[in-house]
């Protein structure tokens, strides 16, 4: 049996203030590959300019630790807890003090209000949190701030099992063609398959976290993946919208069981700006 390790709300109040700040100004390196990668590729000169300024603008960003978008979204927070971690506090308000201040610090946009209110909270919490658990000693955290461009765009469907994969393809791509400009392409689409209503949806967001070129374990999900990615592509919608070669950078499908009754299928669009930051909390003692 593992000994319990005391993490406090102080650890992780500082760890999640630093993912904020980190996630907003510095896109992980697999994403600034992604985009240089098809500004390489890109045929078309309008496309391939936008691609240049996209770059440039991650970098100076980068150098100068000042947010990529001006959009600095709506905190998601991915938690998995060590099953012999123990919190000396209130997890929720430990993380939600980390990202009001990082937003009130780091004087990134606060865009959480009240949805009926529309009252501004002043310092975008609350963060939304998702907790999981591992065999281990430490609390593992990402920060995945979510533009709204983007996730207005995505969408759900509660598909008929009888119309079977072809249909749950088919809507995939036709979310990205009704998106067109909105989510700032070139895009990353994650896309969940089965569950249920929410547990589909979460799913397809989880699918942004994964590294983009990474390959899909399962050989029919990389099938769909690819045929996904070419024909987004072929849509021809291109960088911001104006034409091109690259509509997404990837597309990444997951699956989980479901309902005999069901086959949910769940698209979560995410822009050219995929954020987010990994960090550890550990107890060293």
């Amino acid at each position: 049996m593992i000994a319990p390790k005391i993490i406090t709300e102080k650890q992780i109040t500082e760890l999640v203030a630093d993912l904020c700040i980190k996630a907003c100004c510095d896109l992980p390196s697999d994403v600034v590959a992604a985009l240089a990668l098809a500004h390489e590729s890109e045929t078309n000169p309008a496309a391939k300019n936008i691609l240049s300024q996209l770059l440039e603008n991650q970098q100076m960003a980068r150098e100068f630790t000042r947010p990529c978008c001006q959009d600095t979204g709506m905190t998601v927070v991915f938690i998995d807890m060590g099953n012999a971690v123990l919190i000396d506090g209130d997890l929720t308000a430990a993380v939600n003090a980390g990202v009001a201040r990082a937003y009130t610090d780091g004087y990134l946009r606060k865009s959480v209000l009240g949805a009926i209110s529309r009252i501004n909270t002043g310092d975008n919490t609350p963060a939304i949190i998702h907790l999981s658990t591992h065999v281990g000693d430490d609390l593992q955290i990402t920060v995945a701030p979510k533009g709204f461009g983007s996730e207005n765009m995505s969408r759900i469907a509660m598909l008929k099992p009888s119309q079977g994969i072809d249909a749950a393809l088919d809507f995939v791509v036709e979310t990205v063609k009704i998106a067109g400009a909105n989510p700032c392409p070139p895009v990353v689409v994650g896309v969940g398959i089965g569950g249920n209503f929410e547990e589909c949806a979460l799913l397809a967001k989880k699918q942004l976290l994964r590294t983009i070129g990474s390959e899909n374990p399962r050989e029919d999900l990389r099938r769909y993946e690819k045929e996904l990615l070419s024909r987004i592509n072929a849509l021809g919608i291109g960088p911001m919208g104006l034409g091109g070669d690259t509509t997404a950078l990837a597309v990444h499908v997951g699956e989980m069981h479901t309902h005999l009754a069901g086959f949910p299928v769940a698209v979560n669009m995410q822009c050219h700006a995929c954020r987010h930051a990994f960090g550890i909390v550990r107890n060293e003692e």
